[in-house]
C-alpha cells in the first residue's frame, strides 16, 4: 500500500498528478538509455519510474525527509543515486561525471526557481539540457524578446547562457494541492560556446539592475551614472531608447564598453 505524504508549504510543494501532463513532459524530455539524468524535486515520483524505465542512469535530489524515505522504499534502483539535499547547494561534481554531461528535469518549487536556475548556470559546462516546470510568468520572462513587457534582466541573463524554448502550459488542476497560478514547461540548452564575449558579468549585472529598476526612463537617464548620451550614441545605442528595447548583444556591448 502506498503511503500518502502531504505537501509541505515550507518546501513550496505542489505534486503533479495528471497522467496526461506527466506523459507530455516525459515525451518532451525523451530520456534515453545510457544518458545521465538528474531529477530535481521528484516529490511522490510522478516522473521517476518512467525515467528509470528509459534505461538512463537517474539521480534524484530531494530535500524532504519523508519523501526521501518513501522514494527509497518505492524505487530500489535509486540506491546510491538518491541525494537527500537542498537543490540550491547540490553540486553536479558529486556525480563524478568525468566529462560526461547530464540532463536535468524537475517540477521546481516556485519560491526557489530563479535562484536555482542561476545556481545551475554556474555548472553549465556539466549540463546538456534542462526541462523544468515553472510558474508560467517566469517562463514567459525567460523566453521574452526585446520590446515586450516580460523582457527584463532574467530574460537577458538566461538567454546569454542558454537557448530558451517555452513548450506548453499546465493548469492548476494538474497538481495537488492546486497552485494559484498557471505553470509552464521550458526547455533550456546551455550554449557549447558563448554567443558573445562578455568581459565582466558584474558590470553587466550592474547596468541591467539600474536600467530595469528604472525601465520607464530613457537610457540616458537610467544609465547616467555610467554613460553620457554621446557615449551611448558612439556605440550605436539610442540614448532615448529604453531598457527593454535592447537585445542581449547590445547589452553585452554596453557592458564591455563600460568595463574598458
Amino acid at each position: 500500500m502506498k503511503t500518502f505524504i502531504p505537501a509541505k508549504k515550507r518546501f513550496g510543494q505542489n505534486f503533479l498528478k495528471d497522467n496526461r501532463v506527466v506523459s507530455a513532459i516525459l515525451n518532451a524530455f525523451s530520456a534515453k538509455a545510457g544518458q545521465r539524468v538528474v531529477e530535481i524535486g521528484p516529490g511522490r515520483g510522478a516522473l521517476t519510474q518512467a525515467l528509470l524505465n528509459s534505461g538512463a542512469t537517474v539521480d534524484v535530489v530531494e530535500i524532504d525527509n519523508d519523501l526521501v524515505a518513501e522514494l527509497q522504499a518505492r524505487y530500489p534502483a535509486l540506491q546510491g543515486h538518491l541525494h537527500h539535499q537542498d537543490a540550491l547547494s547540490f553540486s553536479l561534481t558529486q556525480l563524478h561525471l568525468d566529462q560526461e554531461k547530464v540532463r536535468i528535469i524537475g517540477n521546481l518549487p516556485y519560491n526557489i526557481s530563479t535562484p536555482l536556475l542561476f545556481h545551475l548556470l554556474t555548472q553549465k559546462e556539466c549540463i546538456q539540457d534542462m526541462v523544468f516546470m515553472l510558474q508560467q510568468e517566469v517562463v514567459d520572462r525567460l523566453a521574452a524578446q526585446p520590446g515586450c513587457k516580460a523582457y527584463g534582466r532574467l530574460s537577458i541573463m538566461m538567454q546569454l547562457h542558454c537557448q530558451v524554448q517555452a513548450l506548453f502550459s499546465v493548469p492548476p488542476q494538474a497538481f495537488s494541492p492546486q497552485p494559484k497560478v498557471m505553470s509552464k514547461i521550458v526547455h533550456l540548452v546551455p550554449y557549447e560556446k558563448p554567443l558573445f564575449v562578455l568581459e565582466s558579468m558584474t558590470t553587466l549585472e550592474n547596468i541591467l539592475r539600474d536600467a530595469f529598476n528604472q525601465r520607464r526612463k530613457t537610457l540616458q537617464n537610467s544609465l547616467k551614472a555610467y554613460f553620457t548620451a554621446e557615449a551611448l550614441t558612439a556605440v550605436d545605442i539610442d540614448p532615448h531608447g529604453r531598457a527593454e528595447q535592447l537585445s542581449v548583444a547590445q547589452w553585452v556591448r554596453l557592458a564591455n564598453e563600460l568595463f574598458k
